[in-house]
């Protein structure tokens, strides 16, 4: 009797392999197989009761305002029965909604006492309303949804520009600018110009010594302040002569920052 026993127990135990749809399957597949009906896919997924009773009411067509309470619970009862087959955690709000709508199916099927308070006492008023009021909101919540969303249909865009050297080089000094500006420098020493006579004192070295004393003070000097105009056109000759004597030696240079600017002298590192 023993032996008997654990031999039944063995076969029980190599028999069920796995279970579908209540079914044991006793044999092992030879090769990758899934029973039609093994997998079930629910794409349907709802907000709340609410969502689910809205989705119902759409889904054939039906006035919110006449809602069909029978017909109605019967297919929600069907879809909270779905969701307890494919073992989805039922929040309570659905159960307490299936409650409400068997109150209501219930107090429909009640007779009433007046033709006059069939209107004022419809059992379905309070769900249609809250029907209603949450039919605006999602509505509203999916407008605001297509609007236009950062980081989801827009993404800011950050670029930092490179760093780029500009070197600004002064133009080139042409002959006759330096002309005008000597030009300029006698028509002022004219002003200035005496007929006295004396021994001429000034030398063109020593000039250009000046001249270099002051560019080592300064960094830029205006050409027009290297010519003492009270020394009358004597004493600017000399000190055009030395100016010309050091460009010619690339001692110094002159420089313009603009066209048809002053011009400056400064000395050649």
């Amino acid at each position: 009797m023993q032996e008997q026993e654990i031999t039944q127990n063995e076969s029980v135990a190599e028999e069920k392999y796995a279970v579908v749809k209540g079914e044991s399957i006793t044999e092992l597949p030879k090769d990758l197989y899934i029973p039609p009906d093994a997998l079930e896919v629910f794409l349907d997924a709802f907000e709340g009761p609410l969502d689910l009773l809205l989705y119902l009411i759409k889904k054939q067509n039906l006035d919110i305002l006449d809602i069909p309470v029978a017909e109605i619970t019967r297919q929600y009862m069907s879809y909270v029965e779905i969701m307890k087959t494919i073992k989805l955690e039922l929040a309570a709000e659905y159960l307490v909604m299936a409650a409400m709508l068997a109150e209501i199916k219930s107090r429909m099927l009640l007779p009433r006492q007046t033709a006059g308070d069939e209107e004022d006492d419809d059992p379905r008023a309070e769900l249609v309303r809250r029907l209603q009021e949450y039919e605006r909101f999602k509505k509203a919540a999916e407008d605001i949804d297509q609007l236009t969303r950062l980081h989801r249909d827009t993404y800011l865009v950050s670029a930092e520009p490179p760093e780029l050297e500009v070197k600004v080089q002064p133009p080139a000094v042409e002959l006759k600018e330096l002309w005008y500006a000597f030009r300029d420098v006698m028509e002022r020493a004219q002003m200035f110009a005496d007929h006295s006579v004396e021994r001429e004192l000034l030398s063109t070295r020593e000039r250009m010594a000046q001249i270099l004393v002051v560019l080592q003070e300064e960094k830029f000097s205006d050409f027009i302040a290297l010519f003492d105009v009270a020394e009358g056109k004597m004493g600017v000759v000399v000190t055009f002569s030395a100016i010309l004597e050091l460009l010619r030696q690339s001692i110094i240079e002159i420089v313009q920052h603009e066209p048809y600017a002053a011009l400056h002298v400064r000395k050649v590192a």
